[in-house]
């Protein structure tokens, strides 16, 4: 029961985000990127900064954000990671390092997760990113950009990125 209302909560949240958000920047030219990650999928973080690199960024202008369906025991050095028990029945989030990294303006926000899933999408419509990119099968309000390549590609993703942005003159 406390799922469903919790669900509606996060549903509502989503409505919410985007009602109140500010799309004034979104034309603005790439100098830092987010990727907000879903851990079910298995890939190599180094490959984000690969993806960056070919779009002309240095690592430190590179945030990466990943969530968990459930809290793990294994211990782990990385603090930017949020899970499910990090939502209130609200659907607020209570993390402060989620929200720190959803009140950064990036200019380029990455939503990497294939399926729908409430708290992800919860954290991309919160996110204060300038121009929003995901995966064909999310819900399509979050996005500015969706492409239609598999996330385990990465040489895919590296070329679709490439060619829109230059279209879109985010990058030269």
């Amino acid at each position: 029961m406390l799922k469903r209302i919790q669900k509606i909560f996060l549903k509502k949240s989503v409505d919410n985000n985007l009602k109140n958000r500010n799309i004034s920047n979104i034309n603005d030219q790439l100098h830092s990127i987010g990727f907000v990650i879903d851990e079910g999928i298995k890939i190599d973080f180094e490959k984000f900064y690969e993806i960056s690199k070919e779009l002309g960024l240095q690592e430190k202008d590179v945030k990466i954000f990943s969530f968990s369906e459930v809290k793990t025991k294994t211990p782990t050095l990385h603090q930017n990671k949020i899970n499910n028990k990090h939502f209130t029945w609200k659907g607020e989030i209570h993390n402060q390092n989620a929200n720190e990294f959803l009140e950064t303006p990036f200019d380029v926000l990455v939503g990497y997760y294939l399926t729908k899933n409430d708290y992800l999408d919860v954290m991309i419509s919160k996110s204060k990113a300038k121009f929003k990119v995901g995966f064909k099968e999310i819900d399509n309000r979050l996005f500015d950009l969706l492409i239609d390549v598999n996330p385990l590609n990465i040489s895919a993703i590296k070329k679709e990125l490439v060619k829109y942005f230059r279209t879109l003159n985010k990058i030269n």
